[in-house]
């Protein structure tokens, strides 16, 4: 979830008095957003790309050439030059709205990318087994026929192949980013390009993050949605405000963070939820997988791209020891860091403890750290006050959905300066010279200044497949109006999709033994309360 100013790029130094502040909360009103769809009628539009060279680009770069580490490299999650595009002072819906075209089929910053979009799509799809497996079997049995989904979730690379598979099993999808800073311009591009209503760019505004989330969910007489598929909540917040009634009319959500299913579970605890909501964050293959394994990965990719960090004795203090924690205690233990890491639970702090990290209050090492990571799912972890005490050049990042858990907000004032160094990376500036380095100014530090492991999304994208094909073929009543867990069945499922990458190979119970332990041979194999 994100939603704030979209040029990020658009100066060297600023005093932050006078920047926009970016917020990952919900706007005042998104009832408010203008543009919304109300024929599901126009024609195409996109943004066109302005050509700067090497020469403009490195008076916007400090100090920095054109680079693996630039605004054209890899480090943006994006082979293409995604960021880059924000460079442009108008937004792409601007130019739709002022061209006469309030409500396009679809709204991307440049579709002329899309040749390069679909090749790594491509390759995504080589390092996605599960989800292509999924597709292969079900797409003559079209389960998802008729379905109308809204889509809020990150557009890269492996959601295309996610969208791609639903779109195979029968749906139609209407799709928009739920992190302003993670979109893959030439993959929405491609997606776009195949006949996809995409409504998402790299460097979002406020404004545009809204307008892009409400023409995916704003009916239509030719689209009546009856699925959400969201990652941090925004489209059910959103549709559940402005579009009440047709919110009624879905048969289900399925979310996928931690952000999201809190907030599904305060709407169901306030009696405000209507429509039956599957919790895919708590299942097995996503907490283990997309949250442990691929964090463990996904962590270094993003420091390394980003800052160039040697990680070999640094110190480092990882907020949070859930599964996303440990996977970036892991990763940096292995790379000879030194690992401290905050709890409040004492639980995950006894696991922390018995790996070897020592577990700590975050003011008892503040001064002394490299590195400051939160993953949390809170607000207001790391504070201004933190801040304030950092040694010079330490590293602050967030691993978590939303871009509460570093107080950003608290450091756009007249007495700091902002200065960005790279795509992605700011310098703080106190005056007295001291400064420290902020990722992606408080958001998803792997989504923003890396990517994914492909395998680890595929697992994911299988889940939410198969939650969203369980969702809307259940018979009625079987589900109420509450948040339910992926079915163990399914999880074990998806699992079993990906062994034979690895050519592994599962031993299969024998009558008696299935009879011993009360099983049936074929799975479950765990009962639901089992910890893995």
């Amino acid at each position: 979830m994100s939603d704030a100013h979209g040029e990020p790029n658009q100066h060297r130094k600023e005093s932050v008095a006078t920047a926009n502040v970016p917020s990952d909360s919900p706007v005042t009103d998104p009832g408010q957003v203008r543009g919304g769809n109300t024929d599901g009628s126009a024609g195409k539009f996109e943004g066109q790309r302005v050509k700067s060279g090497a020469l403009k680009k490195s008076a916007r770069y400090r100090s920095r050439s054109l680079s693996a580490s630039s605004a054209d490299s890899y480090s943006s999650t994006s082979y293409t030059g995604s960021s880059s595009d924000e460079d442009e002072g108008v937004q792409p819906h601007e130019k739709a709205i002022a061209a006469g075209q309030p409500n396009p089929p679809y709204c991307v910053r440049n579709v002329e990318q899309h040749a390069f979009g679909r090749r790594e799509i491509q390759i995504a799809e080589q390092e996605m087994p599960g989800i292509m497996a999924l597709r292969a079997r079900a797409k003559d049995d079209k389960p998802l026929k008729d379905a109308k989904i809204v889509g809020c979730t990150h557009i890269n690379a492996q959601t295309a192949v996610l969208i791609e598979t639903l779109a195979a099993l029968g749906a139609t999808v209407r799709w928009a980013a739920c992190n302003i800073y993670s979109t893959q311009n030439e993959v929405a591009a491609a997606l776009a390009h195949a006949g996809f209503a995409i409504f998402a760019w790299r460097g979002e505004s406020e404004e545009a993050f809204w307008w892009c989330i409400d023409q995916c969910s704003t009916p239509t007489a030719a689209w009546q949605p009856n699925m959400i598929l969201d990652d941090g909540g925004d489209a059910t917040h959103l549709m559940l405000k402005k579009h009440a009634t047709a919110f009624k009319q879905i048969k289900g959500i399925v979310e996928e963070s931690v952000t999201g299913v809190h907030r599904l579970y305060q709407l169901s605890k306030a009696g405000k939820l209507c429509v039956p909501a599957m919790n895919v964050n708590d299942s097995v293959t996503k907490t283990k997988f997309d949250n442990l394994y691929s964090c463990r990965e996904s962590i270094i990719d993003a420091l390394k791209r980003s800052t160039d960090l040697m990680f070999g004795g640094k110190q480092a203090v990882v907020c949070g020891y859930g599964e996303v924690g440990k996977g970036c205690c892991q990763a940096l233990k292995a790379l000879g860091c030194v690992v401290y890491v905050t709890e409040i639970d004492p639980i995950c702090a006894l696991q922390a403890a018995m790996d070897g990290f020592r577990v700590v209050k975050l003011n008892e090492v503040i001064r002394q750290v490299d590195i400051v990571i939160t993953a949390t799912g809170n607000k207001g972890v790391v504070t201004r006050e933190h801040m304030e005490r950092m040694k010079n050049g330490c590293v602050v990042c967030n691993m978590g959905h939303s871009n509460t858990e570093v107080d950003v907000h608290a450091l756009r004032t007249p007495d700091l300066l902002w200065e960005r160094v790279r795509s992605q990376v700011d310098h703080i500036i106190w005056a007295n010279g001291k400064r420290i380095v902020l990722l992606a100014e408080g958001r998803l530090a792997n989504l923003c200044c890396s990517s994914l492991p492909s395998f680890v999304v595929s697992v994911t994208a299988a889940t939410q497949a198969l939650a969203l094909i369980e969702l809307y073929n259940a018979p009625p009543h079987r589900y109420k109006a509450d948040v339910y867990l992926l079915p163990k069945k399914m999880d074990e499922y998806v699992a079993s999709l990906h062994l034979p990458t690895f050519d592994a190979h599962l031993t299969e119970l024998t009558d008696e033994q299935a009879k011993y332990l009360g099983l049936n041979k074929v799975g479950p194999f765990k009962p639901n309360y089992y910890r893995y």
